[in-house]
């Protein structure tokens, strides 16, 4: 296939063109979603429930992290700012983050904000895929990472946001 991909190539099969042809398959897996649709002014792709949960989603304060087009996936941060982030996980190895690579303290719990693109889909959550449910991460952020207690409704509210942020995927990724 590479030699198909890369005609005028002596060797096809190369570092450069493997990282061409992934490159070329992750932009295949662009997913635009109902909330790409509200952002370009579409007032009925979320439904009422998603807009207040994307209203409580900036209210708690999860878009100090989770911004930009891809709503994270653009920085580290340290998982635990208000606590251990293993009491609330349930982890069974505490994990310490950039420092294992790093071996430098400074980089202690820190861990690099996920993407919520298509977060609904990608359970178990978390680095070490220590917690199933979506509502359950939802809580843990607030708590560890904010120092916030979400009610009920505010977790039902954000987790339907969330579900907002699901694309299809190309057919090519299927």
């Amino acid at each position: 296939m590479f030699t198909e991909a890369f005609p005028n190539e002596e060797k096809p099969l190369s570092f450069k063109n493997i990282t061409y042809a992934i490159a070329a398959f992750e932009r295949e897996l662009i997913t635009p979603s109902r909330f790409d649709n509200y952002l370009k002014g579409d007032e009925n792709a979320l439904s009422s429930e998603e807009k207040k949960g994307l209203k409580t989603y900036m209210d708690v304060g999860c878009t100090t992290c989770h911004a930009g087009a891809l709503l994270g996936g653009n920085m580290y941060q340290k998982f635990g700012l208000f606590g251990d982030y293993w009491e609330y996980t349930n982890s069974s190895e505490i994990d310490e983050g950039r420092m294992m690579v790093t071996k430098n303290e400074a980089d202690k719990y820190l861990f690099k904000v996920p993407s919520l693109r298509n977060i609904d889909k990608t359970y178990p959550f978390f680095h070490d895929g220590s917690v199933e449910k979506l509502d359950n991460a939802v809580r843990i952020m607030a708590k560890v990472e904010l120092n916030k207690d979400l009610s009920d409704i505010e977790t039902k509210e954000i987790v339907a946001f969330l579900a907002s942020l699901t694309g299809e995927a190309p057919a090519i990724a299927k």
